[in-house]
Parts: C-alpha cells; structure tokens; sequence
C-alpha cells in the first residue's frame, strides 16, 4: 500500500466558519461548481473532495455553534 495524506486526522484544528447562514450559502455554491466536475479526473475528484469536505466540516462547525454545543 502507497503512503498518503489523509484530508482530515482526528488532532485537526476544527475549521473556521462563518455563520450557519453563510455557511449553507456557501456550501451550496461549493455544491454546485463541484457539480459538473468530471468523475474521470483525479485532479477533479482531489480538488472535489478536498472542497466537500472542508465545507461539510465548516457547515457542521456552525450547525453545533448554533445549538450551543461545541465538539
């Protein structure tokens, strides 16, 4: 098995949000240019997955401010 860098490791600083607002808007601008990527592309599928899951981190970040609750 090749070495690789994992997107996320459990010791990661959590991400900086914005409010849950901003970061649905956001997100779903993210959603949407990933879109049309093509599934073929690793460097596509890479900058995909990097992006989803930066904003999925953030999104959830803001979700927990929003409750009170922090992780």
């Amino acid at each position: 098995m090749d070495a690789f860098d994992a997107l996320h490791s459990a010791g990661d600083e959590p991400p900086a949000f914005a409010s849950l607002a901003v970061e649905i808007a956001v997100t779903r601008r993210i959603l949407d240019e990933t879109a049309s990527l093509n599934i073929h592309s690793d460097d596509d599928m890479r900058s995909a997955a990097f992006a989803l899951n930066t904003r999925l981190r953030a999104l959830l970040a803001a979700i927990e401010a929003e409750r009170g609750g922090a992780r």
